[in-house]
């Protein structure tokens, strides 16, 4: 499918990065379902625990799935069921309390979380190198440069360890072989967007590589264009799930550099939710074995 156009212009946030509202600005909730609505949590999860994680939630609405909110951290993503919390603007890293999140989604949609997609190496056993589920995707897509990070015994590392763990006592188990319900899975975003959009190499959308993008640019320039590319990958997102275009940040040039980073996070969470759908409708290859597996889109 083309990326199609983004939009011309582009407002400054300030205050919270993202919205979990409808598209009316409306607190989103499940409405007139003839049976309780599923959901699927997205969670671009950062290797560090200084660093926020993006969490991103879908629902299947009588319609078809409805991406209903991305937020740039787990504290803003509790914060939409739990008005108590307090926020600062900029959103902060912090350990991620599983059964807490899947309370969140359900609170605030009135929903049933059935599958979490998460962008980190998970293993039923402790990940000391690469794995067979890296390897195998490097193979798959090291040619539309969209090969993996080499995971170790530190990066990751607990974190990793934990978020399954946690997970799995919240009643979901990681899953590698076949989807069940509830379940927890491993994605990667890059070769998730390369078949989405039918790109042939990996999309130029990450913050920190701007210069390497655009080398001939200059820095504003560079935002410009990376701005652009967030708006194309959520227009092709809403395609598959409406509403993701409407829950991106609109961003500016001038933005903060953690603005920046923060939409960049919330856009990845939505892809990851994406996956989660798709590896529901039986649209997803695990490439790995029973011990680990990535879950990537097969979209021809």
């Amino acid at each position: 499918m083309p990326l199609e156009a983004p939009a011309a212009e582009y407002s400054r946030n300030l205050g919270k990065v993202c919205t979990a509202n409808d598209e009316n600005g409306l607190p989103f909730r499940a409405k007139n379902m003839t049976r309780r609505p599923r959901a699927v949590l997205g969670i671009d999860a950062a290797w560090t625990l200084t660093q926020p994680s993006g969490v991103a939630l879908a629902v299947e609405m009588n319609a078809g799935w409805r991406m209903v909110a991305a937020e740039p951290s787990y504290d803003h993503f509790l914060a939409q069921a739990d008005h108590s919390i307090s926020l600062d603007t900029r959103p902060s890293g912090s350990a991620p309390d599983a059964a807490q999140l899947v309370r969140a989604a359900e609170d605030f949609t009135g929903a049933r979380v059935v599958l979490v997609a998460i962008d980190m190496p998970l293993s039923r056993t402790a990940i000391v190198s690469r794995r067979t589920a890296d390897n195998e995707v490097s193979r798959a897509y090291g040619a539309r440069k969209c090969s993996t990070h080499t995971p170790s015994t530190t990066r990751p590392g607990a974190i990793s360890d934990n978020l399954r763990e946690g997970f799995e006592a919240a009643g979901f188990p990681l899953r590698t072989t076949v989807i069940e319900e509830p379940g927890l899975i491993e994605v990667y975003p890059h070769p998730a967007l390369v078949e989405l959009t039918e790109a042939s190499e990996r999309l130029p959308y990450k913050l920190a590589k701007t210069r390497t993008y655009w080398k001939n640019l200059n820095p504003i320039d560079r935002k410009k264009q990376l701005i652009a590319m967030w708006a194309k990958i959520a227009n092709a997102l809403d395609e598959p799930v409406p509403g993701s275009a409407h829950q991106l940040a609109r961003v500016h040039p001038s933005s903060a550099g953690f603005e920046l980073k923060a939409t960049e996070d919330c856009l990845d969470a939505m892809v990851c939710a994406w996956v989660a759908i798709e590896a529901l409708r039986g649209q997803c290859k695990p490439f790995g074995d029973e011990e680990a597996a990535i879950w990537i889109p097969l979209r021809n």
